[in-house]
């Protein structure tokens, strides 16, 4: 269940983030009920050199309903034995320290799950009994038959992610951590009813709840107002996560020790972990100094519906999951997330800017005037995004470029509006790039390591539709104008990616 996922992941960030505030808290070390779960040797680790010094904690929260657990509203045994991973959340610290990024995966999402050894939720043990692979089931599968060590494996094969760190938490240890830290402040704009739950938010506004309320905040499935099941949950849960992070990183907490003790005290009680303890934290905290509620992202896999066989699974976006996973590998700017502080580390990643000032260059850029050769439509391959905020456009365009010979790879909305077209290119791309500029008056090319074939044609305000400049015939001499390399994020990824940064405030 999400809330633990909350609760481990706020304690995570906050040990992180203020180690310097720790060191007292090293006898903690012994607490932690340690379970095997990571697997370093794992094929499926995707350019693992890419990864050095990069630590990714999968945090997951069971829905047991054993122990104290059915006394928060958890149900029985006899409803439900066992226990699965009812919210996953992966998190990214890449080496450089620069950021935090935090990945939802949908409960419900389809996965292909591999041969696994059985897991006893109610012992704590592996069984040494094979569990059989199963195609098309459930994640929440994974934990419920193969505990820790195959949840980690399937996240793994889907993210790539050198996955060298688990957390495991339970319900009645969400309560108290959060009751531990004196409630969280939530907003939204009108009272929230859950059918399963009842009412959530007896009113509207900005609110600090506890207790039961905030366990049925982060598990509501149901509200009657949001209407589409987990993703709302989702973002409520992210939301609560920000709004926790920056509780947490308060100074009324960092400068309150009996609470703070309370807090990991109750943290380390209720959870399971393997290759976590607090020296490691510590020493990830000193390098993690002065990080910014802002440079902490919350972002949710991407699903393209349910399935139609009666399973009602969410259907996995492949290839914009690896988008993303590939982005956050590379160190690659994220939609929403603030811009990083200037560093001189010969080893820190590129400096990454907001979506609000990076999407479209920059007004204060000179353009520079470049020459290329205009080249065979047929040997580009182009994908068009829409920037105008006109709808349809890139429809149009997409049919334009086909009859003229382009290989047209796709249209979509753009995540940002543009004031001027863009025609973004790759390594050796930049002949192609000014073959497309030249159909679009006043455009201009900007090169992006990002976009891996091809070219990106981004429909600024400009353009208002109509019939697009002629082909300039192939070998012809061009000249267009230049902008600096682009530096913002991926435009591989998704358009509709929903992220949440945590210092977002809003009342939704």
């Amino acid at each position: 269940m999400v809330g633990r996922v909350v609760v481990a992941l706020a304690c995570v960030m906050a040990l992180v983030g203020t180690g310097f505030v720790w060191g007292y808290l090293k006898v903690f070390n012994g607490n932690f009920k340690n379970i095997a779960a990571v697997n370093p040797d794992d094929s499926n680790i995707r350019n693992k050199s890419a990864q050095t010094g990069d630590q990714n904690y999968l945090i997951v929260g069971t829905d047991t309903r054993a122990g104290q657990n059915g006394k928060v509203g958890a149900g029985t045994t006899a409803e439900a034995g066992g226990a699965r991973s009812d919210t996953v959340i992966l998190i990214n610290i890449p080496a450089s320290r620069s950021r935090v990024v935090a990945v939802s995966f949908p409960r419900d999402l389809q996965i292909d799950r591999p041969d696994c050894e059985q897991w006893n939720n109610d012992t704590g043990t592996y069984t040494g009994q094979n569990i059989p692979a199963e195609y098309g089931a459930k994640l929440n599968t994974a934990y419920g038959e193969g505990g820790p060590k195959c949840a980690v494996d399937v996240i793994q094969k889907m993210s790539g992610l050198n996955i060298n760190h688990f957390i495991g938490m339970d319900f009645f240890g969400f309560e108290q951590v959060v009751n531990k830290l004196g409630g969280v402040q939530v907003c939204s704009k009108t009272p929230l009813y859950d059918y399963e739950l009842g009412d959530i938010l007896t009113k509207a506004g900005p609110q600090t709840i506890s207790g039961s309320r905030a366990l049925n905040y982060v598990r509501a499935r149901t509200v009657e107002t949001e209407g589409n099941g987990d993703y709302g949950r989702i973002k409520r849960q992210q939301l609560f996560m920000s709004s926790l992070l920056r509780s947490v990183l308060s100074n009324k907490v960092l400068s309150n020790p009996a609470k703070m003790t309370g807090i990991i005290n109750t943290f380390t009680k209720y959870s399971v972990v393997d290759n976590v303890t607090t020296d490691d934290l510590l020493d990830l905290g000193q390098s993690m100094q002065g990080l910014q509620a802002g440079r902490v992202s919350f972002l949710t896999v991407p699903t393209a519906g349910t399935t139609t066989d009666g399973s009602n699974n969410e259907i996995p976006r492949t290839e914009d999951i690896n988008a993303i996973f590939n982005a956050i590998i590379n160190d690659g700017a994220l939609p929403g997330e603030a811009k990083a502080a200037p560093s001189t580390s010969a080893g820190s990643a590129r400096t990454s800017t907001s979506s609000s000032t990076a999407t479209t260059p920059s007004a204060a850029a000179t353009p520079t005037p470049v020459s290329a050769s205009a080249t065979n439509p047929g040997e580009v391959g182009v994908r068009v995004l829409n920037g105008t905020g006109t709808s349809g456009l890139a429809g149009g365009v997409s049919d334009q470029l086909s009859q003229d010979g382009f290989d047209v790879r796709g249209i979509a909305d753009a995540s940002q509006p543009f004031d001027t077209t863009v025609v973004r290119y790759g390594p050796g791309q930049r002949d192609a790039a000014a073959t497309l500029a030249a159909m679009f008056p006043g455009s201009r090319i900007q090169q992006d390591s990002q976009v891996r074939s091809g070219v990106e044609v981004i429909l600024g305000k400009g353009y208002t539709g109509g019939t697009i400049g002629q082909l300039p015939a192939a070998g012809s001499a061009l000249t267009t104008d230049e902008v600096p390399e682009y530096d913002g994020p991926s435009s591989a990824l998704p358009d509709d990616l929903a992220v949440t940064n945590a210092a977002d405030t809003t009342c939704n």
